[in-house]
């Protein structure tokens, strides 16, 4: 089995400014990225999977940010017709990345391998099947010549009800929380038993499974895109340290049920964050 575990370890502390530093980085470097996509004609595909609010979202929209719109394809699917439930990776090719474009799959075609058996959405004989077929999918895929990352955000069963609880209870984000959501949140265990069987399976050489901590989503994103610019070869690459931030500073900042709170210090920062809302 081929996962790799990535933790906050290099970004652990962090205030709002080093934040912005740092994300502009390597931002940067992403447009360079994207700029050697385009140029050569390569084809860039990252998966984002993960249990419900753990940040799916919010880090593509992190790594999208300043990408130029025309070569890049945000990647959500919804429901499958029947014809897509029994063609289920032909349904996920028509959305793979053309030459010179990066594809961001918002969940991908491992929601067989987790949600849709957990849900009953698709019978025992599917799950074997794509178990079964899922790895030879992914080798021709990467031999015609898609570059495949895939990320999965983990977080801690009680962030994971605290950012439910702050959806539920947010005029912003209530939309965002489904009755399908509220379900499944339910089946904690039969989640880790699933993602469990899918990374012993699916964790492979060429394709492995890189595992965030997404407790505190801003070193979430960070973390992940900092992996894919040190893993993927572009050119004019640069890639800086992160920078070592100060626990002397008295400028971290956090929110908790829509309330602001600023100018703390690294101790009551850690202690806050904790609790702090679906940033």
């Amino acid at each position: 089995m081929s996962l790799i575990t990535l933790d906050q370890s290099e970004y652990k502390r962090l205030d709002a400014k080093a934040y912005a530093t740092e994300k502009r980085r390597l931002q940067i470097e992403l447009l360079k990225l994207q700029e050697d996509v385009i140029k050569n004609d390569r084809r860039i595909c990252i998966v984002f999977e993960g249990r419900d609010t753990a940040g799916k979202s919010s880090a593509i929209k992190f790594f999208s940010e300043y990408l130029r719109p025309k070569n890049f394809n945000y990647v959500q699917l919804g429901i499958p017709s029947r014809w897509e439930s029994s063609h289920w990776f032909q349904r996920w090719e028509k959305v793979l990345p053309k030459k010179g474009e990066i594809s961001f799959l918002d969940r991908s075609w491992y929601t067989r391998a987790i949600t849709e058996p957990i849900m009953g959405y698709c019978n025992e004989r599917q799950y074997r099947s794509f178990m079964k077929r899922v790895n030879d999918w992914e080798h021709n895929l990467i031999k015609s010549g898609t570059e495949l990352t895939k990320f999965y955000f983990s977080l801690s069963k009680d962030q994971q009800e605290r950012r439910m609880n702050a959806r539920k209870n947010s005029q912003l984000k209530y939309w965002k929380l489904s009755k399908n959501d509220e379900k499944i949140v339910t089946k904690w265990d039969a989640f880790t038993l699933y993602k469990e069987q899918m990374f012993n399976k699916t964790a492979t050489d060429e394709a492995p499974w890189v595992s965030i901590n997404s407790n505190n989503k801003m070193i979430g994103r960070l973390t992940s895109l900092r992996y894919l610019l040190i893993k993927t070869d572009y050119e004019n690459k640069k890639i800086l340290k992160p920078a070592k931030y100060s626990k002397s500073l008295s400028n971290y900042s956090a929110t908790i049920e829509g309330v602001n709170f600023d100018n703390l210090s690294y101790e009551q920062f850690m202690i806050i964050s904790k609790y702090s809302d679906d940033t």
